[in-house]
């Protein structure tokens, strides 16, 4: 909830409220907001409980410098690693992103675009490259949510993601990294324009 923006930032968080919610034990909802709070999603204050962190301005570009790193390096293991099952995959996503693009339906386009990037990391058969950027997507994905929307955006962004997908497809890891910090360096520019 806290991932899909329903739970948002400085929201407090009641235990018996979420228990309820989840029909789950207070037991099991305080070891879960642990989790949340080593991962970064939450804040525990003593006496005061828990709420959902937020993540300032600053964090939210260094998370993305971070994302750039790794994302490059995951899609230089997807071209490398590529079959042609996963090429499928691929263009069918790619496809499905360019049906919503034309519907100018940005929400489910950014649901797309979620799904290529965990494909692309999945491909790369990096395990710790996948579980830091699953922590890192999960703070920033509030901002993502405000990057899409903004004007002309949309544009680059699906043919940022054309570019990869062809870079995969051919089998070029140099291209497909050149193509992944080229996309993810126009939303960091688009973030810090945001701020």
């Amino acid at each position: 909830m806290i991932c899909r923006g329903i739970l948002m930032p400085n929201q407090h968080l009641v235990e018996l409220d979420l228990a309820k919610s989840y029909g789950a034990g207070r037991a099991a909802i305080r070891t879960a907001l642990a989790r949340l709070e080593q991962e970064g999603l939450v804040e525990r204050e003593r006496y005061r409980g828990a709420r959902v962190r937020l993540v300032t301005e600053e964090e939210a570009i260094e998370i993305l410098e971070v994302r750039t790193a790794l994302e490059g390096l995951a899609a230089r293991r997807a071209a490398e690693n590529a079959t042609d099952e996963d090429e499928g995959v691929l263009q069918d996503i790619l496809h499905e992103m360019k049906i919503y693009y034309e519907a100018n339906d940005l929400l489910k386009y950014s649901d797309c675009n979620t799904r290529l990037h965990h494909m692309l990391i999945k491909m790369s058969g990096n395990k710790t490259a996948a579980k830091v950027l699953d922590t890192l997507n999960s703070q920033s994905v509030r901002f993502q949510y405000k990057t899409i929307l903004q004007r002309g955006r949309p544009d680059k962004s699906y043919e940022d993601h054309r570019a990869i997908v062809e870079a995969v497809i051919r089998r070029d890891p140099d291209a497909a990294e050149q193509a992944m910090r080229l996309h993810l360096g126009r939303i960091l520019n688009g973030l810090r324009d945001l701020f």
